[in-house]
């Protein structure tokens, strides 16, 4: 079965860039229609798209964090990655990494989630 891990720093300062990664197992995140996102959740709010990184190594973001936000992957790690830049303290949330089979739209696979908190 595919799982999800998140990693990276828990705490970044402000307008410093927030950088997390992924690691897949149980999955090649190359194979066919499969779609890996980064989505967050921040204090007291709902969950937030952030993108996607597509099979095919197209990415995808939200119209309100594409000038910040890009992911990457590292096939040879079956990683992908997540940098979001010029981060302020409402870049403060719970950070997931999910996986859709076959579907942009629907997360088939989580991460257990990651906090990260921006603070001077």
């Amino acid at each position: 079965q595919v799982q999800l891990q998140e990693s990276g720093p828990g705490l970044v300062k402000p307008s410093q860039t927030l950088s997390l990664t992924c690691t897949v197992s149980g999955g090649s995140i190359t194979t066919n229609a499969n779609y890996w996102n980064w989505i967050r959740q921040p204090p007291g709010k709902g969950l937030e798209w952030i993108g996607y990184i597509a099979y095919s190594d197209i990415t995808k973001y939200s119209p309100s964090l594409k000038s910040r936000a890009s992911i990457s992957r590292d096939t040879s790690k079956n990683q992908f990655t997540l940098q979001l830049s010029s981060v302020t303290p409402e870049d403060t949330a719970v950070y997931y990494c999910a996986g859709g089979k076959n579907s942009a739209y629907e997360y088939h696979y989580w991460g257990q989630g990651t906090q990260v908190t921006v603070s001077s």
